[in-house]
């Protein structure tokens, strides 16, 4: 029987004083978020389309949203994500930040009017990490004042890129340049005509230690070899920023490309897509709250067999069971964020492969009880479920699919001593 000091001993197998309140700024920041997305964003959406659809390029900037990104900008609301305060950011905490995320994930164009969507962010936080003085000046710069977007090319098509030392594009130096050869694919931001700069993955030393084999290298999109193959449609749909196949033939950029050192790009990864994997939960909250207001409000207006649809049992058990699976995701998302802020992100592994696991189910879920409330209109383009459903299904593949998550959450436990 194990003692009082042993059980003391092992409490934080169990037990963790933990602590979500906000920052004063952080609740102030969070009201008016929510009041802008309310108020601009979302009445917006319908405007964001129509104009998307009269382009004639699915890729085009409709320039509702250069208006909104100007206003959220005047008033402060702008690159909210990054935790470490500098001349370009309020600092927040991840705890501080969940909130103002949930808030944006409940539009699709919600991030990008705040400069907090991804792949952006994830770049511009290994940029602030890892970048030269003059990577910082000439990417990072634009990126935070919103005047370029980005890309991050890690996944190929001809391997299991879930696990990255599969990953056969080459990175060879020579001379003062590096040659990159190589395809990528499911490259989000490669069709937007904004995307100026990506960070490409590569294989530098095919013969070294499995996880020093990789280095990172920035490089234009204009870049003599870099091309565009292909949109990749998500479920059908094709979103504005575009989720391309990419070919790099011969692609040549100066050795002061180089993010971090030669060998780090494996680890250089996995700093960048751990907080991402957190901000994508978050919206995914946003995404299904939003859904769960829609469910309700189809449920108090559409009558069948003599009652309206929020009286009948099998739609108020759907209410229910959405309200208690987003409450859980959410509070575990905040023990994550927590967790990253006390720990950093290294320790916080396994919480935070928890969530990705458990917050796009989640949504899928509760997205899919909103479109069977609204029948055959929750199909269609006259409501924002269908296209929700489409994101947050690929979620559960994005940033690593679920079974690679679920082993890192195995394996965590399976390390910890036996009380």
């Amino acid at each position: 029987m194990p003692t009082a000091d042993s059980v003391h001993s092992g409490a934080s197998h169990y037990v963790e004083i933990m602590d979500f309140q906000p920052s004063r700024v952080a609740s102030v920041l969070t009201a008016e978020v929510s009041e802008f997305m309310h108020a601009r964003v979302i009445p917006n959406e319908p405007t964001y389309r129509e104009q998307l659809q009269t382009s004639g390029n699915p890729h085009s900037q409709p320039p509702i949203m250069e208006e909104l990104k100007s206003a959220a900008r005047d008033r402060g609301l702008w690159n909210l994500f990054l935790p470490n305060k500098n001349h370009w950011t309020n600092g927040l905490s991840n705890v501080d930040y969940a909130p103002l995320a949930e808030l944006m994930g409940r539009s699709r164009i919600g991030p990008e009017v705040f400069n907090c969507s991804a792949p952006d962010t994830g770049n511009m936080e290994i940029l602030e990490r890892f970048g030269t003085g003059a990577q910082k000046e000439e990417w990072l710069k634009p990126l935070l004042e919103g005047k370029i977007r980005s890309a991050f090319m890690m996944t190929e098509p001809a391997v299991a890129s879930s696990d990255a030392r599969n990953i056969e594009c080459t990175v060879e130096r020579d001379g003062d340049d590096y040659v990159i050869n190589g395809r990528k694919w499911w490259i989000t931001n490669a069709g937007s005509p904004e995307c100026t700069i990506a960070i490409v993955m590569g294989k530098s030393n095919s013969g070294g230690a499995p996880h020093q084999q990789h280095s990172q290298v920035l490089v234009p999109l204009d870049t003599p070899g870099l091309k565009v193959e292909r949109d990749l449609l998500v479920l059908g749909y094709n979103d504005r920023e575009g989720h391309c196949e990419v070919s790099l033939t011969d692609v040549r950029v100066p050795v002061s490309s180089l993010l971090g050192g030669e060998g780090e790009g494996f680890a250089i990864a996995q700093a960048r897509l751990g907080p991402g994997r957190i901000h994508h939960c978050m919206r995914s909250v946003g995404a299904a709250e939003r859904a769960l207001e829609l469910l309700c409000a189809r449920a108090r207006s559409r009558t069948a067999f003599g009652r309206p649809l929020s009286e009948q049992g099998v739609v108020q058990d759907a209410i229910a069971k959405s309200r208690i699976e987003i409450d859980q995701a959410r509070l575990l998302t905040l023990h994550a964020a927590w967790s990253i802020d006390t720990k950093g992100s290294a320790a916080a592994r396994s919480e935070i492969a928890a969530i990705k696991v458990v917050v796009p189910n989640m949504a899928c879920r509760v997205i899919d009880r909103a479109i069977q409330v609204h029948g055959a209109a929750g199909l269609s383009q006259d409501f924002v479920l269908a296209e929700s459903y489409a994101w947050q299904r690929a979620l559960r593949i994005a940033d690593g699919p679920d079974a690679v998550h679920s082993r890192t959450v195995a394996r965590g436990e399976l390390a910890k001593e036996a009380l």
